[in-house]
Parts: C-alpha cells; sequence; structure tokens
C-alpha cells in the first residue's frame, strides 16, 4: 500500500466507533497480505534451503533457464 490508509468510522448512537469503511482497493490488498502473513507462519518450520539448490531445483522442474 503506498498511501496511507484513511479509514471512514461507523459510529452508533453513543459515539463509540463500530465499523470501518476502507476503499475496496486497499480491502484486498490487506487481504492479500493477510495471507502472505499466514502461510509463512503456517511454513515457519520447514527446513530452509541454500539458494544454489533452488537454483537447481527450479532447473530441473524447467522453471529456470540459467
Amino acid at each position: 500500500m503506498s498511501e496511507k490508509i484513511q479509514p471512514q468510522y461507523l459510529i452508533n448512537e453513543e459515539g463509540e466507533k463500530t465499523a470501518v469503511v476502507i476503499p475496496v482497493e486497499e480491502y484486498e490488498e490487506m487481504l492479500e497480505d493477510l495471507h502472505d502473513l499466514a502461510m509463512i507462519a503456517e511454513r515457519k518450520d520447514e527446513p530452509t534451503i541454500s539458494m544454489k539448490e533452488l537454483k537447481e531445483r527450479l532447473k530441473a522442474d524447467g522453471l529456470l533457464r540459467y
């Protein structure tokens, strides 16, 4: 998100904030970020591989040419 989110708040009769309104594009970006963070958390205990090994695997799978 390149711009700072400028939310609008919905308030109840007592003046308490009850909901937030943001543009759909910002909402969708936030959902993507949340999904990415969930995937990172889910995979945090997986073993890592070196960049060299990653490149070799990608080449073997035909996903990297050089």
